[in-house]
């Protein structure tokens, strides 16, 4: 029969029920699969919280240490256009993040961490942690002359002998003197603190490492996108040391800061001095010659016309030399902007310039320059905002050479016309006595000497008052403040993480062998996989007898064995079903002891029932039920013996029979075909209601399809958590095949509970 017609004329069953794909998870199912093993998830969730108590009771606890900071934006905005102030180049926001990432910034933490000595940690031990010791808690302080790499990578065990000595790493030391030891050389003195400690550890840590782990620690950001208050916040294990780390780093950041803003009055100061030192040594010696020529010629005085003549030279000299004092800074100011083009240099002092314009501009240079040099730390050179402040600093100093060559115009014409002024001035003086010519050049040499040493004083106390009035551009609104409890480690999160790993860690563990498991677990596998109807389901049962069903047994396997018996009553309506074949993909699927019990069964309702052993290959079923087996259905089917002389009844059961396999022959599918199975069939049919028979496995050997050309109905035994579910599809050909007449599937050894099989012994040894 070819695969179409055998397709189309399959038999309509009526326990066949056209099954729709489910997609949907079975909750019921799943939750009762996992309450199987509600042993293994109590003891790992017990496990998992002792581990959960045990895992803080080895943490230190943090706390979180906040403080605020507020930045003024009080600078002029580099001379911006209207323009540009629309684009918001210059916004404030832009300010604050410069300054969020000079306080995230390494140099600024690593004068914090060296200020602090914070390399130096101080520990002692309780039963389940290290716990550090900071500021006035410890009962020594480690100084550090001179460490190698041993000192970071081991800490040191310090033990407290006496007032004079202490033990490094089981070695004795003085106290207050250096001390060489294998990791380094050290010098430590007793705080007197904490007396009744003796014994701590002192950890070195490199500097670099520490700073770039307080870094990863430390959080800047803003109170808000509009406000310039930044909030700084790190974790600490110890309260004062967090306090100490964010109080010492808005310190460096406000001194670095106003050490960047007075570098250019520093720098006016050191010029101005540096300018009153040779001027007051000239001064010195022109007091001197005026002294000496006095002395030698014998004046007292001058005439009255020369004083007047005198003055007005004198008022002339000095605008001549404040001239030349403005030519002087101008060529140092135009040294700067040339010879300065790529990278910011010391401005140099603007003594005597009033060009507001042009000190205006060097303001904007100086601050564009410095602005440079922050941002170059945070962003690359090709950066937009690199680009962008090169073009400003290059676009201003265009402006400072055309204002500069201006202003220099300016000053020669100034120059010129004073110089013919003196010129005029020395013609007049010729007619003067020669004497007190003289002495008026002297004097005159003299007066300029003064002016300028006067202007320079004036000038030096504006730069300083100017550099002591210097404040910074930040304020501290709240210093660094601890909570109140620990933020880490938060005990509810920490035993419910462990709780979800403890239950979490049996469930992977049986999902993934239930990923693994290639056996048939329920009945939507074994309806999704093949069209063969399923006529019953029998319970996994621990009974040791062979026969559990008798008139006085209510157990959930007799039941079901009831209504496999009662199903079978509706596989061939009208007609009913005398032969039954019992057959399964592999051995050990419960065959045997279903097709026994069932036999059982219909021997109970009045019905005279047979079973036959038809595995002549390894026979199990006889050993059983304890029956001799010299002679069976071999003997029968060579001739060797008659029905009566194989029939055998089974021991305690009213109606129920048994013919054992026989000898076993060398042949048993030449056997099976000889002509001899028919009459038996025949006869067996003639005194026998029902006819059972224990056929071998279809997956191994044809057994099975030579015996099932004599069944009225063919039950197909599928185990749970046993037969592979490769087999199903096997079981699906053989359905549409119509190999078998009536094909039907029993669920066997359905698992509730975690264990399943038979205590009977049965089985097929052989098919491995």
């Amino acid at each position: 029969m070819n695969n179409t017609t055998s397709r189309t004329n399959i038999p309509v069953n009526p326990f066949y029920f056209p099954q729709e794909e489910e997609n949907e998870i079975n909750l019921k199912e799943l939750v009762y699969k996992y309450l199987a093993y509600w042993k293994w998830f109590a003891l790992s969730l017990t496990l998992a919280l002792a581990a959960a108590f045990f895992y803080l009771k080895t943490q230190n606890p943090q706390y979180k240490i906040t403080s605020s900071l507020l930045i003024k934006d009080n600078k002029n905005n580099l001379g911006q256009d209207d323009l540009m102030k629309q684009l918001d180049i210059f916004s404030s926001n832009k300010v604050v993040d410069n300054e969020i990432e000079i306080l995230k910034s390494f140099t600024l933490m690593e004068k914090v961490v060296t200020n602090l000595n914070l390399n130096i940690q101080y520990f002692t031990s309780d039963q389940f942690k290290d716990i550090e010791l900071y500021g006035q808690t410890s009962p020594i302080h480690l100084e550090v002359i001179k460490a190698n790499d041993l000192a970071y990578e081991e800490p040191l065990e310090v033990k407290i002998l006496n007032k004079n000595s202490i033990e490094i790493n089981g070695k004795s030391y003085p106290v207050n003197q250096e001390v060489q030891t294998e990791s380094g050389t050290f010098k430590i003195a007793l705080t007197g603190n904490n007396p009744e400690m003796k014994e701590l550890s002192v950890h070195l840590s490199p500097i670099q490492a520490l700073v770039e782990g307080y870094l990863e620690n430390l959080k800047v950001e803003t109170s808000s996108k509009m406000s310039s208050v930044l909030m700084l916040s790190l974790e600490s294990p110890v309260q004062e040391k967090g306090k100490d780390i964010l109080n010492k780093l808005i310190e460096v950041y406000n001194a670095a800061g106003l050490e960047d803003k007075n570098k250019v009055a520093a720098n006016t100061l050191v010029f101005i001095d540096e300018r009153l030192a040779l001027i007051s040594k000239d001064l010195t010696e022109v007091e001197k010659n005026v002294e000496e020529f006095k002395s030698r010629e014998g004046i007292t005085d001058i005439s009255a016309e020369s004083k007047l003549f005198l003055e007005s030279v004198k008022e002339n000299d000095a605008q001549l030399n404040q001239v030349k004092i403005q030519q002087g800074v101008l060529n140092s100011i135009e040294q700067y902007v040339r010879n300065k083009e790529n990278k910011a240099g010391t401005v140099p002092a603007t003594l005597g310039l009033s060009d507001p314009v042009l000190l205006g501009l060097l303001d904007q240079l100086a601050e564009l320059e410095a602005k440079r040099v922050q941002t170059s730390k945070l962003v690359k050179a090709d950066n937009p905002m690199m680009i962008a402040i090169e073009d400003q600093i290059s676009n201003l100093k265009k402006s400072l050479n055309e204002n500069i060559q201006t202003f220099r115009k300016s000053l020669a014409i100034t120059r010129q016309q004073l110089e013919r002024q003196n010129a005029k001035m020395e013609s007049l003086i010729r007619t003067v006595p020669g004497k007190e010519r003289a002495l008026l050049d002297i004097s005159r040499q003299q007066a300029i000497k003064n002016n300028l040493y006067i202007f320079l004083l004036q000038k030096r106390e504006e730069t300083a008052l100017a550099y002591a009035s210097a404040v910074s551009d930040s304020r501290t609104i709240d210093e660094a403040r601890s909570s109140n409890k620990p933020v880490k480690p938060v005990k509810r999160n920490i035993f419910l993480l462990f709780a979800l790993a403890g239950l979490g860690i049996p469930f992977g563990f049986i999902y993934l062998i239930d990923l693994l498991n290639d056996k048939v677990k329920n009945k939507q596998e074994i309806k999704k996989a093949t069209q063969a109807p399923i006529l019953a389901d029998i319970s996994l049962g621990d009974q040791e007898e062979a026969i559990v069903i008798n008139h006085q047994s209510r157990s959930v396997i007799a039941e079901q064995i009831r209504g496999l018996r009662t199903n079978l009553s509706f596989l061939a309506p009208g007609k009913g079903v005398q032969t039954i074949l019992f057959t399964s993909s592999i051995s050990g699927e419960g065959k045997s002891f279903v097709s026994l019990n069932l036999g059982a069964s219909l021997a109970m309702t009045d019905k005279r029932t047979v079973i036959l052993e038809m595995d002549m290959r390894k026979p199990k079923l006889h050993a059983g039920l304890e029956i001799p087996n010299t002679t069976g259905i071999s003997s029968y089917l060579i001739g060797k013996a008659g029905l009566h002389e194989i029939l055998r009844p089974v021991s305690g059961q009213e109606n129920y029979y048994v013919i054992t396999c026989g000898p076993i022959p060398p042949n048993p599918v030449e056997l099976l075909v000889n002509g001899r199975l028919s009459e038996l069939f025949q006869e067996l049919k003639e005194q026998f209601d029902y006819i059972v028979v224990d056929a071998p496995p279809v997956g191994m050997v044809t057994d099975a399809q030579v015996l099932g050309q004599h069944a009225d109905a063919t039950l197909f035994l599928v185990r749970h958590n046993f037969t592979h579910r490769s087999s199903l599809k096997q079981i699906d050909a053989l359905y549409k095949e119509q190999k078998f007449q009536n094909l039907n599937l029993v669920f066997n050894a359905v698992k509730h509970g975690g264990k399943y099989g038979y205590g009977y012994s049965y089985g097929y040894g052989y098919y491995n």
